[in-house]
């Protein structure tokens, strides 16, 4: 293909999605790849595919599938490829690298691999529901026990000042009954030395 002592010229860049997000009702979903080769022969590249978890990663398709009721490539229009995942689970929750390999070229930049895509699938709509429920049931409960609270701070002060006021008006009372047991025994007393 090339002369001895020539250079090879084939490079290629593979571009990939960084996030892709799945409603937990999906059961397929197909994380894309695009690749761009520059001075590579017609021949098309072989397509990769691994999967990266916390404490792992797996070959997932290279160029043959591993498990092909649950992966599948396809090649779509121009130079754009795409991973079918089947039975889609949390468990597939995961960073998946798409790889572009060039196999007739000898050039260190024939092959060539994209930056991930990070599949999430998402939990079921009312787990964020039940949520959303306990942030508001735990807002009304303390708002209940703060009015419960306040109202009982608020009948100990009229409480005790009725009490205090219960207390000045059985005073008022005791000074009033005193005077006025007092003031008939004055009366008498007048009387008597008036008869005499």
């Amino acid at each position: 293909l090339f002369s001895p002592g020539a250079v090879d010229p084939c490079q290629v860049t593979v571009t990939q999605p960084r996030f892709q997000e799945v409603n937990y009702s999906m059961h397929t979903v197909f994380l894309k790849c695009v690749f761009s080769p520059s001075g590579c022969s017609s021949s098309p590249p072989e397509i990769l595919w691994f999967q990266f978890l916390i404490d792992k990663h797996e070959d997932l398709c290279t160029p043959t599938c591993r498990d092909d009721q649950k992966y599948k490539v396809h090649s779509l229009s121009g130079n754009e490829i795409s991973l079918q995942i089947n039975n889609l689970t949390a468990e597939d929750n995961a960073v998946y690298i798409c790889g572009v390999a060039f196999v007739d070229s000898n050039s260190p930049r024939s092959k060539h691999a994209g930056d991930g895509t990070t599949l999430i699938k998402t939990e079921k709509q009312h787990s964020k529901g039940k949520l959303i429920f306990m942030v508001i049931a735990s807002s009304l409960l303390f708002l209940y026990s703060a009015v419960l609270f306040t109202l009982f701070v608020v009948y100990k002060k009229i409480s005790s000042g009725r009490k205090i006021f219960q207390a000045i008006a059985q005073e008022l009372q005791k000074q009033r009954y005193a005077e006025h047991c007092q003031q008939p025994d004055d009366l008498e007393d007048e009387t008597v030395y008036q008869n005499r």
